[in-house]
């Protein structure tokens, strides 16, 4: 079985079955013609300067139902005989797949229940509520939901929709591919983010009979990262505990299918950091007017962290754009800090009278922006004639902060840091 080098590079010495065609990937395409977006291919400056070369993000947030998940969804449910839709159709997400399915099936007037996990985003739960699915919080995640759903599915009649482990959905996902290779003839690399591996399956699929010389990577989060282990293994391994904010990866083994052409036709797969996928976030919006999820920014997050070694012209997919509002609140707030844009730390000074003013005028002759302050003088940790002063305060970069911090600490001042730069 081909295994993975210490890179995530994959050896094809032995080849898996390849069990979806280019063909079926364009018969999908006729199926979707008319339901689905043609999105965008928007160029990337931040990128391309990192690079050295061109750089392109496919725009699968703004499909229909905010990410790619509609052209699988829709290929497979439109494949169902007449007497199979009647039975209506059950699905397990995080989100996406769960807005792509209730959406499908609506189109197709087939009923849809849902299965997510308990703590999925809100938005997400009402969105697919209003595309018309019954929703069913059931697990804590996606397996456990996916468990359910394939429970319901036997007791009830209902066909079961798998987010990424079927032909057809591979097939259906597999179209970006063929939008990517009109829109930009001479891409060389294009990154792709990876959860249960659908999306990565279907782009190989394509790129790889038309361009085989195209280098196609896949993007995993840290935290939620199963297909490393499983291609060192030659088969898929299910973590034992997985986390990540890129909820809609997050998922704990890759489909037996999906291994297949993982190991067969991808190039490399890689990981990124939390931090990694804050900071992409945080450009895509500040600089590419791109408003994404955690899960549908890993490729660019790869880009950026520069662990992809990637030819010019380069495609990044942007997967989907469902977020928690909440959630990129605090995702703002930890792009600008792990960007040194955004310090939160501690000074302990002597408690008299204006010393607090001297030290918010020192922070004030560096051009930092101070944005909240807390006083305290009943630690017991604190000398007498001690105070403690928590800051926040605004940066113009990484550069700007070691100033900043550096003149505090030339007057004296104890700084001890309690965001990301301690």
């Amino acid at each position: 079985m081909p295994a993975a080098a210490a890179d995530g590079t994959i050896d094809h010495m032995t080849l898996a079955p390849e069990l979806v065609t280019l063909a079926d990937v364009e018969a999908a395409r006729e199926v979707l013609d008319g339901v689905i977006r043609y999105t965008p291919l928007e160029p990337c400056r931040p990128l391309q300067a990192k690079l050295g070369g061109p750089a392109w993000l496919k725009c699968e947030h703004l499909q229909r139902a905010g990410s790619f998940k509609i052209r699988g969804a829709y290929v497979r449910i439109a494949r169902l005989s007449d007497a199979e839709r009647a039975r209506g159709v059950v699905a397990a997400s995080a989100g996406n797949h769960a807005q792509g399915v209730a959406l499908a099936a609506g189109l197709m007037h087939t009923e849809s229940t849902v299965f997510m996990p308990v703590g999925a985003p809100l938005p997400k739960i009402a969105a697919t509520k209003g595309y018309g699915a019954t929703v069913r919080l059931v697990g804590r995640t996606v397996d456990e939901s996916l468990a359910a759903a394939q429970e319901y599915a036997e007791e009830s009649g209902a066909v079961f929709i798998h987010p990424f482990d079927h032909p057809d959905v591979i097939a259906g996902q597999g179209t970006i591919a063929l939008e990517v290779l009109e829109q930009c003839p001479d891409v060389r690399t294009i990154v792709v983010g990876i959860g249960g591996g659908g999306l990565i399956a279907g782009v190989a699929v394509a790129i790889k009979a038309v361009r085989p010389d195209i280098r196609v990577v896949g993007v995993q989060a840290a935290g939620a990262a199963a297909f490393p282990p499983s291609l060192a293994s030659g088969r898929p391994v299910r973590l034992s505990k997985f986390g990540t904010i890129a909820d809609g990866i997050a998922v704990g083994r890759p489909g037996d299918i999906t291994y297949a052409h993982v190991s067969k036709l991808v190039d490399q797969v890689v990981t990124v950091s939390e931090e990694d996928i804050s900071r992409a976030l945080l450009m895509l919006m500040e600089r590419g007017k791109q408003v994404v999820e955690p899960a549908g920014a890993v490729a660019v997050a790869a880009l950026l962290a520069g662990v992809v070694p990637v030819v010019t012209p380069t495609v990044a997919v942007l997967s989907g754009g469902n977020i928690d509002p909440l959630l990129m609140l605090r995702l703002i707030e930890h792009g600008l800090a792990a960007a040194g844009r955004y310090l939160t730390f501690t000074v302990r000074c002597g408690d008299s009278p204006g010393h607090l003013a001297r030290l918010l005028s020192e922070i004030a002759e560096q051009g930092a922006n101070v944005l909240d302050v807390e006083h305290r003088r009943h630690d017991p940790r604190l000398r007498l004639g001690e105070v403690e002063v928590a800051l926040s305060v605004e940066t113009r970069g990484a550069e700007h902060s070691d100033r900043l911090v550096t003149a505090l600490r030339s007057t004296g001042h104890v700084v001890t840091f309690t965001g990301s730069l301690a």
